[in-house]
């Protein structure tokens, strides 16, 4: 294949399954890499043993995907990301600019949290120690993460997704929000991208707004800005074919 490795990073919180529907099109196009991110799906959060454990921070992630990266002996590749996942890769941008030939973003945005913003995502951390999620992290997150026309018309995708939320370990959920709310704005790094770019925006994302997304394509030179009519924060599982349309835009 001509084309660079492709990484997909998952959103929060989900995992590598999210991809399921986009996997066979891409893999067709290209070596296709899905890794769980610590915490969540099949990846357990990292034991410290004696020594004092890391502040939860995306730059752990980011430098688990340099390390599998290094494993697979892939010296660069296209990185994609969903909300978190797009976190994730600016991340990545930042440590290694020299591993990135291509960007992909779906959902996701380019500034640091809010202060409440901040403290939301910190008080549902602390409830995932003390309660665990089952039984209300995907009551909460389900009318926001799926578009109005999904919820309505595609009931087995809401299914999937409760399913997933669901499998999730309280461990990883939790330190996912503390990573996410200890973020950097990323608007300098992504200004500094010379690598084919492609940003898309679900129509009725109630997470990530058009507008904001919009903003991400704007600060990366030259990047394309897709809006996916219809669809919501999920891209993948809402509009499989148009992901998989914009993602081959940058293989090209």
């Amino acid at each position: 294949m001509s084309s660079l490795p492709l990484v997909l990073l998952h959103a929060y919180p989900l995992d590598a399954r999210m991809w399921d529907s986009v996997r066979a099109p891409l893999a067709e196009r290209t070596r296709l890499i899905t890794p769980d991110q610590r915490g969540l799906g099949r990846t357990p959060l990292p034991e410290d043993g004696a020594t004092a454990p890391a502040a939860p921070s995306l730059d752990h992630a980011a430098r688990d995907v340099l390390a599998l990266l290094d494993k697979l002996e892939i010296d660069t590749a296209v990185v994609g990301g969903s909300s978190m996942g797009g976190y994730v890769a600016m991340a990545l941008l930042r440590l290694a600019p020299e591993r990135v030939g291509g960007l992909v973003f779906l959902g996701t945005k380019a500034t640091a949290d809010t202060v409440e913003a901040r403290e939301k995502r910190l008080a549902v951390a602390d409830r995932a120690d003390r309660d665990g999620t089952s039984g209300w992290l995907a009551d909460e997150m389900l009318p926001t993460l799926l578009g109005e026309t999904t919820r309505r018309r595609r009931p087995e995708v809401v299914d999937r997704v409760r399913e997933l939320i669901e499998e999730q370990p309280p461990a990883g959920v939790a330190w996912a929000q503390r990573a996410m709310a200890a973020r950097p704005d990323s608007t300098d790094v992504l200004r500094t991208a010379d690598v084919p770019t492609v940003v898309v925006a679900g129509e009725e994302d109630a997470i990530m707004s058009v507008d904001v997304v919009r903003d991400v394509a704007d600060t990366v030179p030259g990047a394309e800005f897709v809006v996916v009519p219809r669809a919501g924060h999920l891209l993948p599982l809402e509009a499989p074919e148009a992901v998989v349309e914009a993602v081959s835009r940058v293989l090209r």
